[in-house]
């Protein structure tokens, strides 16, 4: 199996300090995704980019603020039915010891992904309660990302075992790949958040995206655009939760989905939710 590794040279926008997650500026999962994607193509272009399986979201690669580019190691692996596997990574030297850091892995497949809708779990009982979120008081309290990522808008509703909402892709901010090969990766990274924040209003920790089964790109999402968001969640466990994620258009086609997002804490217990989401548990019942 081909192994070819290279390093890249990545330019950072301003914008990507808006990502931040425990007070450190964090590289975006869904930009991970699409320089992958964009060396990925590069080597092999007849591999299908949007279909991804797989996927570990294993450390946060940092950004120290006012850093205008960062080096990545990116190592493309050919598999024998022809998809790679793809991993970002960085290097580390501390005194005379180096060391290489492994940030995000997954496999790209080697043919189209056929069209799947993700099926939502048993409906939640009647008598559960429905809460509904502004989406400034969301990123004020319970997602304090700026407002390059501030990607849910209006309201977000969420009940039992789903959230849904809207979200916008950003259309003055540029990606950091041109063009984006994914799509605009605002409006997975604002499904993650409803994701997150139908979490924090079940458990006690604040539960971060670390990796999937499955992201499947029927058609890329584009700049400027509304879409509405669907999450599902598919099991509940102490350590994590697990959704099922769909991106749809204004005429309700699914432009991607992801199956088995995996959320956990990540931060060892020292950041939680509000205390006023103890209140608003979506698993209590009505009176």
């Amino acid at each position: 199996m081909p192994l070819r590794r290279s390093l890249v040279q990545v330019a950072l926008p301003s914008w990507l300090s808006d990502h931040r997650f425990g007070g450190r500026i964090i590289l975006p999962a869904v930009t991970a995704m699409e320089l992958l994607a964009v060396q990925v193509q590069e080597t092999w272009p007849t591999v299908a980019i949007n279909a991804m399986t797989g996927a570990r979201f294993l450390r946060f690669l940092e950004i120290p603020p006012g850093t205008p580019r960062i080096d990545i190691l990116v190592e493309l692996e050919l598999q024998d039915n022809g998809a790679v596997l793809a991993r970002l990574q960085t290097r580390s030297q501390r005194a005379t010891l180096a060391r290489t850091i492994q940030h995000c892995e997954l496999l790209f497949g080697a043919e189209p992904p056929p069209p799947v809708r993700v099926t939502a779990p048993d409906p939640a009982c009647p008598d559960q309660v429905g809460v509904d979120l502004a989406a400034t008081d969301i990123y004020r309290q319970l997602i304090p990302f700026g407002p390059s990522f501030q990607t849910l808008v209006e309201r977000l509703t969420l009940k039992g075992k789903s959230a849904r909402g809207k979200v916008l892709a950003a259309g003055q901010t540029p990606t950091i790949t041109s063009p984006a090969l994914l799509g605009s990766p605002f409006p997975l990274d604002g499904a993650m958040h409803a994701a997150c924040v139908h979490g924090q209003l079940q458990v006690d920790f604040v539960p971060f995206p670390v990796g999937f089964a499955s992201r499947t790109i029927s058609r890329p999402t584009e700049a400027g655009e509304h879409y509405h968001v669907e999450v599902y969640q598919q099991s509940r466990a102490m350590d994590e939760l697990l959704y099922d994620l769909v991106i749809l258009d204004q005429d309700k086609q699914v432009r991607e989905q992801v199956q088995g997002l995996r959320m956990r804490d990540v931060s060892g217990g020292r950041i939680k939710p509000p205390p006023w989401t103890r209140t608003m548990r979506l698993d209590r019942q009505t009176p």
